[in-house]
């Protein structure tokens, strides 16, 4: 099975990683944008790891580096 409802899994990664970060967007809170956000960088992580990609790896690693660093050491609310 390499697609559903004619997309791939990369593609539903790929589109979820999309939907996460644009949700995140959404909040009002900090941190639960942060929250949401790493999620989705998570997401582009694996779908970089499926692409093969470096830059979209590089970039949400450093974002969820970000995203830690303003969660657990400056411990937003």
């Amino acid at each position: 099975m390499d697609t559903f409802l004619g997309v791939t899994l990369t593609e539903w990664v790929g589109y979820a990683a999309s939907a996460g970060v644009l949700l995140s967007f959404l909040m009002k809170e900090m941190r639960t944008l942060r929250i949401v956000n790493t999620v989705g960088c998570f997401l582009f992580i694996i779908y970089g790891v499926l692409l093969n990609s470096i830059p979209v790896i590089a970039t949400n690693t450093i974002i969820v580096g970000i995203n830690i660093y303003y969660l657990f050491v400056k411990k937003i609310k």
